[in-house]
């Protein structure tokens, strides 16, 4: 086998961090970039994988990335993931393919000594049936949604075995979870996309073609959305600071919760839209709250200032304007 090559030294004479991103080129991914080039610190050294340098469902393709990369830090974002009907339609796949990866990533991590693995898991791998606010403490106390259930118990098993690392081999492997998060670099399908690019592209669409916004549904459900600037800002400090296998739900605080109504008169606003906005209230809602707590968070950063939904919808609306023509859409 190659000899390992000596970490860079940094320039304050230490050893040098190699942070690898994995999933680096989506919406997570580009935010952390976006954090980190203005809060880089200088033994640090960034790395974002795309599908380009390799396949993480192949166990010689991921092997290879590390051998390249030497990684002492990896936050693992990638995923195979898609909207309800693929779900539905690809358990099997959805199930495979994601623990094909992460069984990947989380062996490499044990064998080459990383010492950080940051995994993201997601609110909707949480018991379909549930009390509300849902907390990291309650993510095995009843199956997920059929829905997406090879999906769902996929990232539980990230959390299943960040605890039996850590108990076996003395590895310091993490998961965040996440709430809905929006911002520059999103998928602004209005088929397949969230929520808020979705709306974000509907309204441009409507103000372009002088015709009503229309919503679909009441606008009543209620939702926690987090501006992807500040989920990556917590990110890194998760990975620098946060040690416990244990998940940290990255949330804005419970009074924060705004309705669909909300969301889509600030898109308006933001987008100087001036013509009729329409509730078609003959579309069905779905979930009318998913609340999450976030008192694990508040605990260690107690006086974090999160962006309001105005604000970064502002700079999404903004984002997705400079770059229609070329952003996933």
């Amino acid at each position: 086998p190659a000899t390992k090559k000596p970490r860079e030294e940094a320039a304050s004479g230490g050893e040098k961090d190699v942070i690898m991103v994995t999933g680096g080129s989506g919406l997570v991914g580009q935010a952390i970039r976006m954090y980190v080039e203005s809060n880089k610190k200088d033994n640090e050294e960034w790395i974002y994988l795309s599908s380009k340098d390799g396949d993480l469902r192949v166990r010689s393709d991921t092997d290879a990335i590390f051998a390249k990369f030497k990684p002492t830090h990896v936050i693992h974002l990638a995923a195979k993931v898609g909207g309800l009907f693929a779900n539905l339609a690809q358990k099997v796949e959805f199930y495979r393919e994601n623990t094909l990866i992460n069984d990947n990533i989380m062996e490499n991590c044990r064998i080459n000594k990383v010492k950080k693995l940051v995994s993201f898991l997601s609110t909707c791998i949480f018991p379909d049936k549930t009390s509300y606010p849902i907390d990291e403490t309650m993510l095995h106390d009843g199956p997920p949604h059929p829905s997406n259930e090879g999906y769902a118990y996929a990232k539980r098993l990230i959390d299943t075995m960040n605890r039996a690392y850590a108990e076996e081999y003395g590895c310091n492997f993490t998961s965040i979870i996440p709430t809905n998060i929006y911002g520059p670099h999103d998928n602004f399908s209005i088929q397949n996309g969230h929520v808020i690019p979705g709306l974000i592209h509907k309204c441009y669409l409507a103000k372009k073609n002088n015709t009503p916004f229309t919503i679909w549904g009441s606008g009543t459900p209620l939702r926690q959305f987090i501006y992807s600037l500040d989920l990556a800002e917590l990110t890194v400090w998760v990975m620098r600071d946060y040690h416990s296998p244990d998940p940290i739900t990255l949330s804005v605080d419970e009074a924060a919760e705004v309705p669909i109504k909300t969301v889509a008169l600030a898109v308006a606003k933001a987008m100087d839209f001036q013509g009729e906005v329409i509730f078609d209230t003959e579309k069905a809602d779905g979930q009318f709250k998913k609340t999450a707590c976030n008192k694990k968070l508040r605990s260690h950063l107690p006086d974090y200032k999160f962006t309001s939904i105005e604000d970064g919808i502002q700079k999404s609306v903004d984002w997705f304007v400079a770059n229609y023509e070329t952003c996933r859409k």
